[in-house]
């Protein structure tokens, strides 16, 4: 059996409209709860190549408290994902099976050096490494692996670039896989 096709789209000047729209639905459904939301991942850094799917992530003071509002999450469209990480929950949003958007949630104490977010500030700000990022994401879909093995494979690339810019903010080197998680 052949793997699922891996869709890496030009950069859609769409995308942080969309964006926008799913995030002022999350403060709309579940007011208080997030103290802050974003556009974070590819799709966020204009120019860059990317799968079509919306990352957001949102900070909020306890992660237990979003499961009392799971329903409301659920009526946008957004359900939980296991995802085995420890410190944040994952929510999809799929209407027909086809992903659009993944919410990823932490808490409002881990926001500020969060590698998802670090990455894609330093992306915007550096061109180069964008562009040399997209050639890599669009040579691994030509191969028609798996998507843990695209994952997998563009590890060592975001762990280099997300070392270079925690060190260029004065923070030390993070895995950017969080403990607990099986593996990219």
């Amino acid at each position: 059996m052949r793997p699922a096709e891996i869709e890496i789209a030009d950069y859609d000047p769409h995308w942080p409209g969309m964006a926008a729209v799913a995030i002022a639905e999350l403060q709309h459904a579940s007011p208080g709860l997030f103290t802050e939301i974003e556009h974070i991942g590819s799709t966020a850094v204009p120019g860059l190549a990317a799968k079509p799917v919306i990352d957001l992530m949102a900070a909020t003071e306890s992660l237990r408290k979003v499961h009392d509002h799971e329903s409301a999450l659920a009526r946008l469209g957004f359900t939980p994902h296991v995802n085995g990480m420890n410190d944040r929950l994952l929510y999809v949003r799929a209407p027909d099976g086809v992903r659009t958007h993944v919410l990823h949630v932490v808490t409002r104490t881990s926001w500020p050096t969060r590698n998802q977010r670090i990455l894609r500030d330093h992306l915007r700000s550096h061109p180069e490494e964008a562009a040399r990022y997209a050639e890599l994401k669009r040579g691994l879909a030509a191969t028609a692996i798996s998507s843990g093995a695209y994952t997998e494979a563009k590890t060592s690339y975001i762990q280099e670039v997300t070392d270079r810019a925690r060190k260029e903010r004065g923070l030390p080197p993070e895995p950017v896989w969080e403990k607990g998680h099986p593996g990219p």
